[in-house]
């Protein structure tokens, strides 16, 4: 009965964590509106959420996965939200970053249908949940997985600019929930992507308060989103290797010998 309870409780507190984990990014989108532009954010987090949201609302169906509800009425949110979110980058991102995540996001729905119906029609009982608990798995670790990129542009650039605190500290509060969640519910296919969610929760608010003081790089290097960077202008070492730098003065010291 304890167990129960718990599990109940865990349940409900990953749907509160996961439903502010899903509107975290409202904070980047009024940014992206204000700028008319998506800047250095990427789509392909939103994009791959979406495949997790659709992929767990599924497994968590009765007919598919008994007792896992609470994760379906999530996800099924959440799967809502997210199509708000990529519509939206949708409209602001460049042309050719537009025409990549279009290209995910069509990908995603055609996995997701692929899946789904394959689960419906072609298999049933426990072959129905394992095959829909490994996609979900393998997905929602993709989803955890996705914003390795953004840690990787924080390391370079020392600046925590493009990771918000708030995304990353709920990473880490829904990962923890539904891991314990999944704990208690003896579900491998909940514990499991959730597990390594927490790890990367966690991972990302280490990297914030290390860097969340630092100013980052100087003002004239630009870095793209591969983290490249190009600096502009010339420094004096430069100068001093030109010898263009210094024909005027050598005319001068001549003309003065000359005198």
């Amino acid at each position: 009965m304890a167990t129960a309870t718990l599990h109940t409780v865990f349940g409900i507190f990953g749907n509160i964590t996961a439903l502010f984990l899903f509107l975290a990014p409202t904070i980047t989108f009024v940014r992206i509106y204000k700028s008319k532009s998506t800047e250095k954010f990427s789509g392909i987090p939103y994009v791959m959420t979406l495949l997790n949201c659709l992929l767990s609302a599924w497994y968590g169906l009765p007919f598919v996965s008994p007792n896992n509800m609470l994760v379906s009425t999530i996800n099924g949110t959440g799967a809502a939200i997210e199509v708000l979110y990529v519509v939206g980058f949708l409209f602001y991102a460049p042309r050719k970053e537009k025409t990549k995540i279009f290209g995910l996001f069509m990908l995603v729905l055609t996995v997701f249908a692929t899946i789904a119906l394959v689960s419906l029609f072609a298999l049933h009982g426990n072959k129905r949940k394992l095959f829909c608990g490994v996609a979900a798995t393998v997905f929602s670790i993709t989803m955890y997985a996705s914003p390795l990129s953004i840690m990787r542009l924080v390391i370079k650039t020392k600046s925590v600019e493009y990771m918000p605190f708030f995304l990353s500290l709920f990473v880490f509060l829904c990962g923890t929930s539904w891991f314990v969640f999944g704990l208690l519910g003896n579900d491998i296919f909940v514990f499991l992507p959730n597990g390594f969610g927490c790890g990367l929760g966690t991972a990302q608010l280490i990297l914030y308060f290390i860097y969340r003081n630092y100013k980052g790089e100087p003002k004239n290097k630009v870095h793209n989103y591969a983290g490249s960077m190009e600096t502009t202008g010339e420094t004096e070492k430069d100068a001093d290797r030109d010898p263009a730098k210094h024909q005027p003065d050598l005319m001068n010291k001549q003309a003065d010998e000359q005198v």
